[in-house]
């Protein structure tokens, strides 16, 4: 299986932030075309696109999670442990769709953020 390409001859100069994915368009763009690793307290779904943007994140957590509050927390946790994982290790010309299980909100943080990793090492992403 081929790998993304991860473009590390292009630096991520400090301070840039990755994107967002907000239409619906988007998502579905990366739940039917990108590749899609499952680990523990997260799904993540990979697009490569073929720029050296930042990438663009989106994130998604259905109704079975629990209610809005629950639902907003688990969406809160993914986002900040994406914020800090990928300010250590930036990655460039890729969308990431990253979807909330249950297991997500009673995870432990580190563990969360080291399911991240790990999927984004399965999708090839580095």
């Amino acid at each position: 299986m081929p790998t993304m390409p991860a473009h590390p001859e292009v630096p991520l100069a400090p301070g840039l932030k990755p994107g967002r994915l907000k239409r619906r368009a988007e998502f579905l763009r990366a739940a039917a075309s990108g590749r899609k690793a499952a680990v523990g307290g997260v799904v993540l779904q990979a697009l490569s696109r073929p720029d050296t943007e930042p990438a663009r994140l989106g994130f998604t957590v259905t109704k079975k999670v629990g209610n809005a509050v629950v639902r907003n927390r688990t969406r809160r946790r993914l986002k900040e442990a994406a914020r800090l994982l990928l300010k250590e290790r930036p990655v460039i010309g890729v969308d990431l769709v990253l979807i909330g299980r249950d297991s997500t909100r009673k995870r432990d943080f580190m563990v969360l953020q080291d399911d991240i990793r790990r999927a984004l090492d399965r999708t090839g992403i580095t």
